[in-house]
């Protein structure tokens, strides 16, 4: 349904260490660099997009994790890597059973989200 999305941020080379750190061990990186942008992606995509000139103002995205060790060390690395906790790793059973994530802000105040599906 979703081809890809893009956060505006107000300083985009914070903004790129931060995601490249924060999402390598979810397994993407810069498959696409522009000039004042880039695309992350894994195999074969570029689905999450980063752009300079502005926050977009807070939104939430969530990124799949391969299951709780990703969902641990994305947690870990974007904290190491200036982001703020915004709900450590663990189940939230009041989504659905198995519904296991963790939550940082990015530096632009986005809700950032690994989530693994364990049914």
């Amino acid at each position: 349904m979703i081809d890809h999305v893009t956060l505006d941020v107000s300083d985009y080379e914070r903004s790129r260490r931060f995601y490249e750190l924060a999402l390598a061990p979810l397994g993407f990186g810069v498959v696409h660099d522009l000039d004042g942008a880039c695309g992350f992606g894994g195999e074969g995509g570029d689905d999450f997009w980063l752009a300079g000139g502005g926050p977009s103002g807070p939104v939430h995205v969530a990124f799949t994790a391969r299951g709780e060790a990703a969902v641990k060390a994305f947690y870990d690395a974007a904290l190491a890597a200036g982001g703020r906790d915004n709900g450590p790793p663990g189940e939230r059973p009041h989504y659905h059973p198995g519904y296991y994530a963790a939550y940082v802000l990015d530096p632009d105040g986005n809700n950032v989200e690994a989530v693994c599906h364990n049914r």
